[in-house]
């Protein structure tokens, strides 16, 4: 047995910040599904405790489910593609920005779009079907849209051609949109709330701002929760301000435009976003319009 406890710690340590997060999420899945099983109640009501109420009366009595309600689903295919999902967008994200950021974006998603269902189910109750929210789709929708606006001329590659990022980011919100008049109007909600974080987010840090910097002081709790071990403290990083990228600027500025981009974005899946230069964010920040 403690071989086997060994083991699956060993496993959780190597998965990063978002992977640990989709275990988390199918996990609270499985036992949600067991203990309705075990006392014949509906998947529903065995992971009510988790939900976010409409009314803010109930949420003054469970105001833990603003966050918790983003680790819950009842749905097979509901937890099957938000985590798929956060799988593909997570590996992105983290390979251009470190884990704090990525976590302050996925909780603050979560919280966003909570605030958004609760405010909007209280100002126009007869538009909302639904009394209470669940599901992972705003903190997912916040690291998607954060991308989007971070980088909204990046190519992404559809079948035989490209499309910018700022177009995918667009359809996703007019989806949400039309959303809104269908029978999921509170998760369409949701999904606004956390586009909206994600936007704001990734305009403000663009131009230096990280408005997530008092929230992640909480996080940082999380993170040490996460890692699972305190041997290995997270690096630090010091900056070498007469290099670019890890080149002399000489040599830098012989590269092409494209070549100095993937200089820098390789410097951020080794390091960080935290590792750049003022002047590597700069670029960067100019190449992104």
């Amino acid at each position: 047995m403690t071989s086997l406890s060994q083991d699956i710690k060993t496993r959780l340590a190597r998965l990063n910040v978002l992977e640990k997060i989709i275990v988390i999420n199918v996990v609270i899945f499985l036992f949600g599904f067991v203990l309705s099983l075990i006392l014949g109640y509906s998947h529903g009501v065995s992971l009510s405790w988790l939900e976010l109420p409409s009314d803010f009366e109930t949420f003054i009595l469970k105001p833990w489910s603003l966050i918790t309600y983003a680790f819950a689903h009842y749905d097979f295919f509901h937890i099957l593609f938000n985590m798929l999902w956060l799988y593909v967008i997570g590996q992105w994200f983290l390979s251009l920005f470190n884990p704090k950021l990525a976590l302050n974006v996925y909780f603050l998603g979560a919280i966003s779009g909570g605030l958004l269902f609760m405010i909007c189910y209280n100002l126009f109750p007869s538009l909302l079907t639904t009394s209470s929210l669940v599901g992972a789709s705003a903190s997912v929708r916040a690291l998607l849209i954060f991308l989007c606006a971070y980088m909204p001329n990046k190519d992404l590659q559809f079948f035989t051609f490209n499309l910018k990022l700022w177009y995918i980011g667009l359809a996703i919100v007019v989806i949400d949109v039309i959303g809104l008049f269908g029978l999921n109007t509170g998760g369409n909600l949701a999904h606004l709330g956390g586009a909206v974080l994600g936007y704001v987010y990734a305009k403000q840090f663009s131009k230096g701002h990280d408005i997530g910097k008092g929230f992640g002081k909480f996080m940082d709790a999380i993170v040490d929760f996460f890692s699972f071990s305190k041997k290995s403290p997270l690096k630090t990083v010091h900056k070498n301000k007469s290099k670019v990228g890890g080149y002399t600027k000489a040599d830098f500025n012989q590269f092409n435009h494209q070549k100095k981009i993937d200089v820098i974005l390789d410097k951020i899946s080794k390091s960080g976003y935290d590792s750049l230069t003022a002047e590597e964010k700069e670029f960067l920040f100019r190449a992104g319009k």
